[in-house]
């Protein structure tokens, strides 16, 4: 059983909107982020979260993302084994976030 934490598109883009600092990280590779990401959001691509995992700050609320909520869910199962604490899983996905954000 995961003990991944899960947020929804609307809750990231609300506290965004509220001035909330958030560490936005998308796992999607750099071909698919070129289609389109979320203001701020920084890439790091799955595969390459153990070598980069130094350019997350762990006592910042991470916010993981990919295109669906997959990948990103399996980002925070490393980060949390690894001792990250603040790390939640964007239900859906950019999927997600274009149809009830953008």
């Amino acid at each position: 059983m995961s003990s991944v934490i899960h947020i929804h598109p609307l809750d990231v883009y609300e506290r965004m909107k509220g001035g909330q600092r958030l560490q936005i990280i998308d796992v999607r590779e750099p071909g698919e982020v070129a289609a389109g990401k979320i203001p701020g959001a920084k890439n790091i691509p799955l595969g390459q979260i153990p070598m980069r995992m130094s350019e997350i700050d762990p006592s910042q609320e991470t916010v993981m993302i990919c295109r669906s909520g997959s990948r990103s869910a399996m980002a925070c199962e490393f980060l949390m084994a690894a001792g990250f604490t603040r790390v939640k899983n964007m239900l859906g996905g950019m999927n997600a976030w274009t149809w009830e954000v953008e």
